[in-house]
């Protein structure tokens, strides 16, 4: 039972790095050619200050964009868009 788990997870391990290769070898060389390889999205970037009392203060930031890539993992120092897009509004919590 231990060698087919064994096996099992060998095998996954071995299927995520053909797709993380994939994915990269995609996005540097651009296969396909029609793809653009990076995009922006315009990010919400605020800041949760704590209060004494016990309440939140909330500092927002101008909208900025952020470069990113249309892959399915982060590359080149570069977040995927489908995540950036889903996370649009970026808290930074701030302790004292």
């Amino acid at each position: 039972m231990r060698r087919i788990l064994a096996r099992g997870l060998v095998a996954v391990a071995i299927l995520l790095a053909v797709v993380y290769l994939g994915d990269d070898v995609s996005l540097r060389f651009r296969i396909p050619r029609s793809r653009q390889p990076y995009g922006v999205v315009r990010i919400q970037v605020y800041y949760a200050v704590p209060q004494k009392n016990k309440t939140t203060e909330f500092y927002f930031q101008p909208p900025q964009d952020q470069t990113c890539v249309h892959s399915l993992f982060p590359h080149l120092g570069y977040s995927p868009c489908w995540y950036l897009n889903r996370k649009k509004q970026q808290e930074i919590k701030i302790k004292m």
